[in-house]
């Protein structure tokens, strides 16, 4: 259980921070900029929330939801690195049950859809628009935790790396759902505004 009686603690004042284990490393360290944007795709993908309120898109919120407690699951699979050390808890996981349901969900929205005959803009509807942001934003999440597992040292799970991939598919995939309800994608035109000579 988390309680938080008070807010500020001093304790980051000098440029560190503690991660899950209690240990204390630069706040510019690789684990706090993996798990910190995962929070930044969680806080995208609250405001993309605020334009699902109608009935047709309700089947996606609900969705929305569930990965939007799926990525605290993951801040707090990455802020306690799995070291093999008895932290005198169970720390929490990403599981591949967790990616096999963001699976799925793609697989549903996908149905729906005609096939993919052209690269599309980012845009449309309002939430299929900040379904893009949300999508970069995680793919930038998926980089960083990425270069995190491949130090030595910083241990990243494969279900973690899994379900961060799988998460910008569910993102592009949305955002085309999305559009297909509310006119149809914004294609990509190539040269269309180049000069001629």
């Amino acid at each position: 259980m988390v309680v938080l009686n008070k807010i500020y603690t001093k304790t980051g004042d000098a440029g560190t921070t503690a991660l899950g284990t209690g240990e204390r490393v630069p706040k510019a360290h690789l684990r706090i900029e993996a798990y910190g944007t995962v929070d930044e795709t969680n806080a995208c993908l609250g405001v993309t929330r605020l334009h699902c309120s109608d009935d047709a898109l309700k089947g996606l919120d609900d969705m929305l939801a569930r990965i939007q407690n799926d990525l605290f699951d993951l801040g707090a699979d990455l802020c306690v690195p799995d070291d093999g050390k008895d932290h005198g808890y169970e720390p929490l996981r990403i599981n591949d049950g967790q990616v096999a349901r963001v699976e799925q969900d793609i697989d549903a929205l996908n149905d729906e859809l005609e096939p993919l005959r052209s690269f599309v803009l980012p845009g449309g509807h309002a939430a299929a628009a900040q379904l893009h942001v949300c999508r970069t934003v995680c793919r930038r999440a998926e980089r960083i935790m990425t270069a995190l597992a491949e130090l030595e040292d910083q241990p990243v799970s494969e279900a973690a790396l899994k379900f961060v991939n799988r998460l910008s598919d569910f993102f592009f995939v949305a955002s085309r759902w999305v559009n297909a309800k509310h006119g149809g994608d914004v294609l990509w035109q190539p040269g269309k505004n180049q000069q001629q000579d």
